[in-house]
């Protein structure tokens, strides 16, 4: 496992849907760009809010580790990477960002390498956000994510997956669209469009790390508070779209993980979902370590206790009979 972690550090990122000039600044070493991209939704069936101009914006100055970030998005959509050899599992990925932006490589394509690498195929979701002007803004992330499950599952038998090993998993912002999704699995938050919306969109497995939790103040990441409920909600809406006060017997199995150190979202926010899930009886692996901070991915775990979490989530996965 060393060698590929190794790899995931020294390989060089690149945009595919970066202009050309972006492009000539970063090579693309083979089997870093997704196999595939597919949009969430049927052509013309969202509109943009006016004004609204997608762009990617590279954060690294180091060629070895590229940190791009995509906001703005206009074009909701999964990027597939495609293992050689499948063995049915898929996992869909959402990538943090403060409901700001959506991280690309740190907590999207490095991930999304490392599984596929053992088989999985996986699906990284870029979802809109909810401060950009969307019609029922505050859903818009739970919608993409509902849709991403069942379009997943629509494609089983072109993608050569398991439609009942179907896992989602999300960091920080993204951890928030995945803790919504394990609570909210169910809800109406969009209208029908094609028959891909006929299947279930309760993933068989679900997994947070440092994930925005709460919308109770006291532990909530304000940023993220902010786009989704506003500076000011009143207590009906902050429970709505608090998923540690909507867990439910019938939620999938849940894996957490977050680093006790981390000053940007609270440790808590793992610990209130965990024992309100506890309480109500579905499956619960929750991993806290003492360093790591915020957003630590992949590449930033090195030396540290908390670089082993991509295996503990394997054997998880393992023990559930998806990977």
């Amino acid at each position: 496992m060393a060698l590929d972690r190794r790899a995931l550090l020294t390989a060089s990122l690149a945009l595919p849907f970066a202009s050309a000039a972006a492009q000539a600044a970063w090579t693309r070493p083979a089997g870093v760009a997704p196999d595939a991209r597919i949009p969430l939704w049927p052509e013309g069936h969202i509109k943009p809010p006016p004004g609204l101009v997608e762009q990617v914006v590279q954060r690294s100055d180091d060629p070895n580790a590229s940190d791009r970030m995509l906001q703005g998005i206009t074009r909701p959509r999964l990027d597939i990477f495609r293992p050689a050899k499948p063995n049915g599992a898929a996992v869909i990925l959402a990538p943090g960002g403060g409901y700001r932006y959506v991280v690309i490589d740190k907590e999207g394509y490095e991930l999304a390498r490392w599984l596929r690498d053992r088989g999985v195929t996986v699906y990284v979701l870029f979802y809109r956000l909810p401060g950009d002007g969307w019609t029922n803004g505050a859903d818009v992330p739970l919608a993409d994510a509902q849709r991403a499950v069942r379009m997943v599952r629509s494609r089983a038998a072109l993608d050569q997956i398991d439609p009942a090993r179907v896992v989602f998993g999300g960091f920080s912002a993204g951890g928030q669209v995945a803790a919504s999704l394990l609570t909210r699995f169910d809800a109406k938050v969009y209208a029908s469009v094609d028959t891909a919306d006929s299947l279930l969109a309760r993933p068989d497995a679900l997994a947070a790390i440092y994930p925005v939790v709460s919308m109770d103040p006291v532990i909530a990441h304000a940023v993220s508070r902010e786009k989704l409920v506003g500076a000011n909600p009143d207590p009906a809406r902050e429970k709505l779209y608090s998923p540690e006060l909507n867990v439910r017997p019938d939620q999938p199995p849940l894996w957490l993980l977050h680093a006790e150190d981390d000053s940007v979202v609270k440790a808590a926010n793992s610990v209130r979902l965990r024992e309100a899930t506890r309480a109500v009886g579905p499956p619960c692996e929750a991993h806290f370590f003492e360093r790591g901070e915020h957003g630590f991915g992949l590449m930033k775990t090195v030396g540290l206790p908390v670089a082993i979490w991509p295996e503990l989530l394997w054997n998880w996965l393992q023990s559930h009979r998806i990977a």
